[in-house]
């Protein structure tokens, strides 16, 4: 039979009469690949006939295929075990799904890439479709890389913390945990139980005295002596032991010294051993289910309902619950579990470890195929399953619960979303709910490392990876001065979308990775409107069927639109009174833009939160009732701005210090900063150190201890 990969799903209930991979190139009908054998006109059709010519000249073998519509975006991306025989199924006249039908129809030219074998076609599949985001594929989202803990080897007294990204330090690393709370709430707990520093290596060499963390019996106090070097490696063996799944060893082993202490009266050395116990069971207790036949295994459990899919995702490692996470796959609603479930597995592992068991809650096309890729990959065996029985079906089952309340949550918020951009739209006089909301804010500290920040909202939420910081440049502005910055990062967004996205015009194709044959014919016109409908019910062949009652939008589909809007926002924020907001407006209307709606947000007095002032060009400024949900709303939005340009500003900051160091702060020069580093050891202690703390260094007067605190904490102009 064809091979079916996961992303490319069955055109039919039945497979029987497509050709199988083993039969000569000879018996392929004929009908479908001459070009006297075109069907009747129409979008369909036409697909059809661009499919038709790009298979003469497709591969016999494994690979890689892509759809390319008409202004020369990818489509689809797709694998097979012979890309010939699988492209032809496409261009028969009956049984195509509405998805694939409208693929087809888009479809104006074809790209292929040969590989060696299958499992390598699939691997080139999964990364294509993280690279490329296809309109017609499954695309997983969020995808971020996860957190582990580290325990260095690289020093005496070894190091534990939080660790993400390559792993180039020496140590041992363990996870991957679900979140960044996860690994911090467990860190916390491993500090109670085995006492390990959390600090920097500057920081430990430079401590004359314990520091707090020892002084609330979460650190051991290798830095001062407090723990001989023998004791502390002992502290480690039983931490890494603890985390490489030798828990109840471990636990025994403490309860043994703490009776035994007991029995020889050292009653606060048994007080600590209990305390250490009692982080353990915590660490254990906080982490739910528990695997006693699972050493190592990644669940997947998939649910559906309203038209979205959510995956929850388990971690198990050393037997233990390292957290889990949901996903919210772009798929179209005609695909079951299964057919999300697989192309979602291929995309998730394309950049990170894999486990040695994998369980599912749904069997899914090709899953040996997976199996062997993802072994292929990682370098031993790799095992899928979909448990019915015992305790690994028990672990499915737990999942595919959060799964199901998990996007219960999801469709909740995006209806609640929807309400709150109809309100927003009331309030502001807007001719139709946003879609697309960008709020601008700056940060800078006297007027120094000054970032101007834009974060972008829309009906499906924060869309973080369209977020944009703005350096500010300007040579002759004055240290400062928010209104000239503001002008700066306005005109520069929106020049530059003048440039790339002109208004009324549709933004710039992107240009396909290879060139597409040279023998096909020229790009027939960009398919109907119609060709991008949602339908549910399978047309007469030569048609494209549209459904005469469309679905409410789904989660995914509300992002699927997000993707393809316009790059111009339908609403623009400026957090600031009616001085920002006309900075704003004046250079919109320097460029000439006159159809974006702009907001300017004024704090009340106070600076309290619920009595904003509303500046729109026009009108008189206005409030919102204080329990408005909406004003919640727009808080929301301020402070998320305010939060992403601060952290801007704050990165910038740290570059200039760890460059010019201390002097980069303004009155201090390398006298003074000689005599704090010689009062407090560290650039760290430095940053921590309360204002009267400063205020004791000598030479260092109380102007200048200000000016050195609010560097380091959150009195950042805004």
């Amino acid at each position: 039979m064809t091979s079916r990969l996961p992303n490319d799903l069955p055109d039919t209930p039945d497979d029987a009469d497509l050709l199988p991979e083993t039969e000569d190139e000879a018996s392929l009908p004929l009908a479908e690949e001459s070009d006297e054998a075109e069907p009747a006109e129409g979008p369909l059709a036409t697909g059809r006939a661009v499919i038709a010519r790009a298979a003469k000249h497709a591969p016999t073998g494994p690979g890689v295929y892509r759809m390319l519509g008409a202004d020369g975006t990818v489509l689809y991306v797709g694998k097979a075990k012979s890309i010939k025989k699988r492209i032809l199924s496409y261009t028969r006249l009956v049984g195509h799904t509405n998805r694939i039908a409208r693929m087809i129809a888009a479809t104006a030219s074809m790209e292929f890439v040969s590989t060696a074998t299958e499992p390598e076609a699939l691997l080139l599949e999964a990364n294509l479709i993280k690279q490329l985001k296809p309109r017609f594929n499954v695309l997983l989202r969020d995808d971020k890389s996860f957190p582990y803990i580290l325990i260095t080897a690289d020093h005496p007294a070894p190091q534990i913390l939080k660790h993400r990204g390559a792993r180039s330090r020496p140590g041992d690393y363990y996870g991957p945990f679900a979140s960044v709370w996860a690994v911090d709430r467990t860190i916390n707990a491993l500090q109670r139980a085995f006492l390990l520093r959390s600090c920097s290596d500057s920081y430990y060499e430079n401590r004359s005295r314990p520091c707090l963390l020892f002084q609330i019996k979460r650190c051991s106090g290798p830095c001062t002596g407090e723990v001989s070097t023998a004791d502390y490696a002992e502290l480690v063996r039983e931490a890494r032991a603890f985390l490489a799944g030798r828990s109840r060893a471990i636990k025994e082993e403490l309860a043994k010294e703490m009776e035994a202490a007991a029995e020889e009266l050292e009653f606060e050395r048994a007080a600590r051993l209990r305390d250490r116990l009692a982080a353990l069971s915590a660490v254990q207790g906080s982490q739910g289910i528990n695997p006693r036949s699972v050493e190592e295994a990644d669940v997947f459990a998939c649910h559906q309902q309203g038209g979205a899919t959510c995956i929850e995702v388990f971690f198990f490692r050393t037997g233990q619950n390292w957290g889990n996470r949901a996903y919210y796959p772009r798929a179209d609603r005609s695909l079951d579990e299964k057919d999300v479930l697989g192309p979602f597995l291929s995309q998730f592992y394309e950049d990170k470890p894999c486990p040695r068991l994998i369980l599912l809650s749904h069997e899914v096309e090709e899953q040996d195929l997976i199996a062997e890729a993802l072994s292929q990959k990682a370098g031993y065996k790799v095992e899928i399953s979909a448990p019915k029985r015992g305790e690994k079906r028990d672990l499915v089952d737990h999942a595919l619960q959060n799964a199901r309340e998990a996007l219960g949550r999801k469709l909740a918020e995006t209806a609640t979303q929807g309400k709150l951009l109809d309100g927003v739209a009331a309030a502001f006089k807007l001719e139709k709910p946003p879609q697309r909301i960008e709020v601008y804010d700056n940060s800078h500290i006297m007027g120094t490392n000054a970032v101007g920040g834009m974060i972008v909202a829309g009906p499906e939420g924060f869309r973080k990876s369209q977020y944009r910081k703005f350096n500010i440049k300007s040579a002759d502005l004055v240290p400062g001065d928010d209104y000239g910055m503001m002008r700066e990062v306005l005109r520069r967004r929106f020049s530059r979308l003048l440039r790339e996205a002109p208004r009324g015009g549709a933004a710039p194709a992107v240009a396909p990775l290879a060139p597409a044959p040279t023998d096909l014919p020229a790009p027939p016109p960009a398919p109907a409107a119609a060709a991008q409908e949602t339908w549910r019910t399978r047309g007469e062949p030569g048609e494209i069927p549209v459904d005469p009652a469309p679905l409410p939008p789904t989660p995914a589909e509300v992002q699927e639109a997000a993707d393809d809007a316009s790059p111009w926002p339908d609403l623009v924020l400026i957090d600031g009174g009616l001085g920002q907001l006309n900075a704003a407006r004046a250079v919109m209307d320097e460029l000439g833009i006159t159809d974006v709606p702009m907001v300017g947000i004024a704090k009340g007095l106070d600076r309290e939160a619920g009595r904003e002032q509303f500046f729109i060009p026009g009108q008189q400024p206005f409030r919102m009732e204080p329990r408005d949900p909406v004003l919640y709303f727009i808080q929301r939005l301020r402070d998320e701005a305010h939060r992403f340009a601060i952290g801007s500003h704050r990165a910038r900051r740290k570059k200039d210090i760890s460059d010019a160091g201390l002097q980069a702060i303004p009155g201090v020069g390398p006298t003074r900063k000689r005599a704090l580093l010689r009062h407090f050891g560290t650039l760290k202690a430095i940053e921590r150190a309360s204002l009267a703390d400063l205020e004791q260094v000598p030479g260092v007067n109380a102007s200048t201890a200000r000016a050195i605190y609010e560097y380091f904490h959150d009195r950042i102009g805004a």
